[in-house]
């Protein structure tokens, strides 16, 4: 252990400490932040132990941010490479990510395999960092992209620790409800298997509806041209097996994510614990390692009961992306609109959608994602219309992207080139921020 200074260095003499949890925990109160490689290397040692931690600095989390903001996403990230590349040595490859283990509910959060960095090293790795951030476009929102996202790390170990609360009986009373009797040898419950008959029965052959190809030619068969089994696109055909077609494919999901089969291997002692992963994307979203923590149905939640003295709270981000892109684009329409109390897509529908709340917030959240089809496309003119600073802006950050600029959020997060886009073609190398 050993103080740091601002500028990254040690401030004081490094002292080695025989035992990690005490000597944090004899140190909780005077320190501030904690810098270390590898929250997932260390937090949960602590957590184990009962020593929570308010903030921390993840260098690898920093180097990733780093390396996406200098426009090298791809390079190794690892301590060890960014030790290698100070020292102008070889390279070390990022250790392969490790699967999670249904069953094991073991912690992805463990030593990994790869490169040792002397401490020595880490000590010059975060000083570098520090002038890498000191560099950036936005020093300051760099700065603050990398505390929040060291802060997530921390969040997301403690998440994994506590588990989710899962009913087991209560699963499996839904998939009963949902899907009725299992038959033996694995195959598909009673409920899939009359569906099935019913789609068979409406194309008067046999057909498999969890092939989308034998869908596709049965539809053909029957005089009507498909590109897709989507929900949205089967909705629009008149035929009779639509309805059962499409309630299969509902069900089906749920079977094969989170049926049975799921609950055995994910829930042990009335908890699931997924792994999460902050940052998982080159968006910034998080993932999950393995689980599907991100996707389970609403009726499957019904699974998710408090302990006995607790309560869940359910917290919403009030919109906060519409929100989020008034306060970027400075759109004084759209700022208007989101500083006033209350419910912004009603705010909105009332000035552009004739107080239809559902097409106001289809066109904005549509607007913000990229949508090029469906009901969201056909309100954006109106949006676009009303707000044309807020629209341009997403636009502008979208034709970067297709050009093979660097597309930037606000705080520097920056999403890697378009696959095939030349980086010293013109403007190339000029970022856009979203």
């Amino acid at each position: 252990l050993v103080p740091l200074g601002t500028d990254g260095r040690a401030a004081g003499p490094v002292v080695r400490e025989p035992d990690l949890v005490a000597a944090v925990r004899a140190r909780l109160p005077e320190v501030g932040r904690w810098v270390w490689r590898s929250t997932a290397e260390v937090y949960p040692r602590l957590l184990a132990a009962g020593v929570r931690v308010e903030r921390c600095y993840d260098i690898e989390a920093a180097e990733l941010l780093l390396l996406g903001h200098e426009g090298r996403l791809g390079e190794p990230r690892s301590a060890a490479a960014a030790w290698a590349r100070l020292r102008h040595g070889p390279v070390p490859p990022d250790p392969p990510p490790r699967s999670a283990a249904p069953g094991s509910q073991s912690s992805l959060f463990e030593p990994h395999a790869g490169a040792e960095v002397p401490f020595e090293g880490l000590l010059d790795v975060y000083a570098e960092q520090q002038r890498r951030h000191t560099a950036a476009e936005h020093p300051g929102r760099m700065r603050l992209l990398t505390a929040s996202e060291s802060a997530g790390m921390l969040v997301a170990a403690e998440m994994h620790r506590a588990g989710l609360p899962w009913r087991a009986d209560v699963h499996r009373e839904v998939l009963g409800d949902l899907l009725g009797e299992r038959y033996a040898g694995g195959g598909e419950p009673r409920r899939l298997a009359e569906l099935a008959d019913e789609v068979s029965a409406a194309f008067g052959r046999r057909v498999r509806p969890d092939l989308p190809a034998d869908v596709v030619r049965a539809f053909g068969q029957a005089g009507i041209k498909v590109k897709s089994t989507r929900r949205w696109e089967l909705a629009e055909i008149d035929h009779p097996a639509v309805k059962p077609l499409i309630e299969y494919k509902k069900l089906y999901r749920i079977w094969t994510a989170h049926g049975w089969s799921w609950l055995q291997d994910w829930v042990r002692d009335g908890r699931f614990r997924p792994e999460y992963l902050p940052g998982g994307t080159v968006s910034g979203r998080w993932t999950t390692n393995g689980g599907g923590a991100l996707q389970i149905p609403k009726v499957i939640r019904r699974a998710v009961v408090a302990d006995e003295g607790w309560r869940l709270v359910v917290a919403d981000a009030d919109q906060m992306e519409p929100r989020v892109l008034a306060a970027i684009s400075r759109d004084p329409g759209l700022m208007e609109v989101a500083g006033h109390e209350g419910d912004l897509y009603t705010a909105l529908s009332a000035r552009a959608f004739s107080g239809d709340r559902a097409h106001a917030k289809l066109a904005l959240l549509g607007a913000i994602y990229g949508q090029t089809s469906g009901d969201g496309l056909k309100n954006l003119a109106a949006l676009r219309r009303r707000f044309p600073l807020a629209v341009a802006y997403v636009d502008d950050a979208a034709r970067a992207g297709e050009e093979g600029r660097l597309v930037r959020t606000w705080l520097g997060r920056t999403s890697p080139r378009a696959a095939g886009a030349e980086e010293d073609d013109g403007e190339a190398g000029i970022p856009q921020e979203i």
